[in-house]
């Protein structure tokens, strides 16, 4: 391969390099421009939200504390040692020994 050709190639090499980052420049600037716009959210429209969740969250909780409790009286689970303690103290009760 003579000189010129190897140049030529190189050449070519740049050219259609050049040529794909146009394209993938081309593909950015698409995407972005198709990016949905974001709604601003004002600071009431924020707190009327976290004071649903909020009250959405203290519900369930209240909920399963309940369902908790019925099951507990029901027998139907096992107690941990704060439930134990506070539903038959007198296990607790060392003035037995």
């Amino acid at each position: 391969m003579t000189a010129v050709s190897l140049e030529r190639k190189r050449e070519q090499g740049l050219i259609l390099q050049a040529r794909k980052e146009k394209k993938m420049d081309a593909e950015k600037d698409k995407q972005a421009n198709e990016m949905p716009k974001s709604n601003p959210l004002t600071q009431a429209q924020f707190l009327l939200w976290k004071r649903q969740k909020d009250a959405d969250s203290s519900a369930r909780k209240a909920e399963a504390t309940r369902k908790r409790e019925e099951d507990i009286a029901a027998g139907t689970v096992q107690m941990n040692g704060r439930e134990l303690f506070l539903h038959e103290p007198w296990v607790f009760d060392n003035n037995q020994y």
